[in-house]
């Protein structure tokens, strides 16, 4: 087991109760300390996370993924970590993936590792593969960058870089706004390519107010990168 007090996973979820036990004690094996933000759970998401052995900080309401990540991302800090990693509660990123974004970190001296999903599209659902092909290519135009998988959630990133960050997004734009504060920094980026999982489950994307709330991001992100 890999545990290290400057380690800390991050789970934001809404109502993962089939899942998010697994999730917690498969991620536990490579890091100790895991922090479950359970967003407004009606089940008992929360009560099953803590259970697995996370520390769970929960909103009474629903108040979206980036805020959930935020909250996680703060705690974090506060415990005096070095890196985060961040992973869905719903079971769809495999956690003996974790020690690969680690090994990435230390041989590109990354401070922000990215899972590729891309390097397996068949495995993804056409939908979302074409959405997020479309969205990393504009990301990778807009930077100048090479970004194959902009939009995968599964990601690690160096504490030391959140004063930096000043992230304001509440919702699914969070991975693209996370990225562009990165590459903004000049900060070394590097992708590790990770399982696929999909399962039957119905995604919590809504396709037309997340692509909504995504295009509004990316006309002011537009002039943040040009500034």
């Amino acid at each position: 087991m890999l545990l290290d007090a400057n380690r800390v996973a991050i789970i934001p979820c809404l109502n993962e109760e089939p899942n998010i036990a697994a999730v917690v004690e498969g991620v536990r094996r490579h890091i100790g300390n895991v922090i479950v933000v359970d967003d407004g759970s009606k089940d008992n998401t929360a009560f099953i996370a803590e259970k697995a052995g996370a520390c769970v900080v929960r909103h009474d309401v629903s108040l979206g993924k980036g805020a959930a990540i935020r909250a996680g991302l703060q705690r974090a800090w506060g415990s005096g970590a070095e890196w985060a990693l961040l992973l869905d509660g719903d079971g769809q990123h495999a956690p003996a993936d974790v020690p690969a974004f680690f090994a990435a970190a230390e041989k590109f001296h990354a401070n922000l590792v990215i899972g590729n999903r891309m390097a397996q599209p068949s495995s993804m659902p056409w939908l979302r593969w074409r959405v997020n092909h479309w969205m990393s290519k504009r990301l990778s135009r807009l930077t100048g960058q090479d970004l194959p998988d902009s939009q995968c959630g599964f990601r690690l990133l160096n504490l030391k870089v959140l004063p930096l960050l000043q992230l304001h997004t509440t919702h699914f734009e969070i991975e693209s706004e996370i990225l562009l504060h990165f590459v903004a920094g000049g900060e070394k980026i590097a992708f590790v390519p990770i399982e696929v999982i999909y399962k039957e489950e119905k995604s919590k994307i809504s396709p037309v107010r997340d692509a909504i709330r995504w295009f509004r991001w990316w006309r002011n992100a537009r002039r943040f990168i040009r500034k």
